[in-house]
């Protein structure tokens, strides 16, 4: 099934059974890059899509990861807050050199590096999340305690 996979999607599966997730990556004919495409894709809520999310500090330069709940705009004060800095929006070309994926497909797994990572707590509602795979048409299903483990983010109330 793997052969099957895109390099990005196949990076994303390597790296959960890195994690030792059993985790399936899927793909689809139509696009995942949305958080509303993603759940019509898949068949569920919008809130239980993760959305990846890269933001910069404004002093720093460093990279800050945000997932949220597909249903949440993210409070940028607040994240501002919890950082000790400053943030702005990551440009597409940033995103990519700090996550090894195009804005759409950006995994919350599979990086290059490790990142700063804080994670919406109302993701936490839920029994099963569907977060993007590398590629504006791939996801994986997982549950809210593998996402805690696979991005080792802080739980904060990020929700505006």
């Amino acid at each position: 099934m793997d052969s099957a996979l895109s390099a990005s999607a196949k990076r994303v599966q390597d790296a959960l059974k890195g994690f030792g997730i059993d985790c399936r990556v899927k793909e689809f004919g139509e696009s995942t890059r949305t958080a509303v495409d993603a759940a019509n894709a898949v068949g569920c809520e919008v809130g239980q899509i993760v959305k990846s999310l890269v933001f910069r500090g404004k002093e720093s330069g460093k990279a800050v990861f945000v997932v949220a709940s597909g249903a949440n705009m993210v409070n940028e004060k607040v994240l501002a807050s919890l950082t000790g800095e400053k943030i702005e929006r990551a440009t597409p070309d940033f995103v990519r050199e700090q996550t090894g994926y195009a804005i759409g497909g950006v995994s919350p797994v599979g990086h290059p590096a490790p990142l700063t990572t804080f994670i919406d707590e109302d993701l936490l509602g839920y029994t099963e999340l569907w977060a993007a795979a590398g590629t504006p048409n791939a996801v994986f299903a997982l549950t809210p305690e593998q996402l805690c483990h696979i991005t080792s983010g802080q739980v904060a109330a990020l929700k505006k």
